[in-house]
């Protein structure tokens, strides 16, 4: 093997290590990954200035049907729970080309929404699978993830999950 196929090996290794590690979905237990864009209607946000508040935050897609089945229920739990503190997001895996898919679908619901294609800083990368929603304690660590694959997501779910951190008052 010659010296450039080799380092042509190696770089393809590390090429792909790094698609890997940006396309891995967040770790339980770990630290919510940093988002930084806008919010669609233009504000900046910046998911680490939650830190204190238990937030959920919603993968979505306007062509995805369970997404858009869950999304009633998600804005009715984040209406009833809003005033304990609990923050919910919407991050739409649409394209910036379908943003006004994206505000027509969003403009029934209270809870804010952004891009994951036009965030500055977007750690949660592109997902595997949609929905997803993160529930991310306090501290801004993420304690439970549920997906499509577990079945529709549930408000006893998301009660259940968000009470064991302390972020639901009685």
């Amino acid at each position: 093997m010659t010296s450039s196929s080799l380092t042509a090996m190696v770089l393809a290794g590390a090429v792909w290590a790094l698609a890997q590690a940006a396309s891995a979905a967040p770790s339980l237990d770990a630290p919510a990954p940093a988002f930084v864009g806008q919010d669609l209607e233009g504000r900046p946000f910046d998911l680490a200035s939650l830190k204190g508040h238990v937030v959920i935050v919603n993968l979505w897609a306007t062509w995805c049907t369970p997404c858009r089945a869950e999304m009633p229920m998600l804005d009715a739990f984040y209406k009833a729970h809003r005033s304990s503190g609990v923050v919910l997001v919407g991050l739409s895996a649409d394209r910036h080309r379908d943003l006004t898919d994206v505000r027509r679908v969003m403009a029934s619901f209270s809870y804010p929404a952004a891009l994951l294609a036009d965030a500055k800083i977007n750690g949660f990368g592109a997902p595997s699978a949609l929905p997803v929603t993160y529930v991310i304690d306090a501290g801004g660590s993420i304690r439970t993830r549920f997906n499509g694959v577990d079945g529709p997501l549930t408000e006893q779910a998301l009660e259940t999950s968000i009470a064991r951190l302390g972020g639901l008052n009685p």
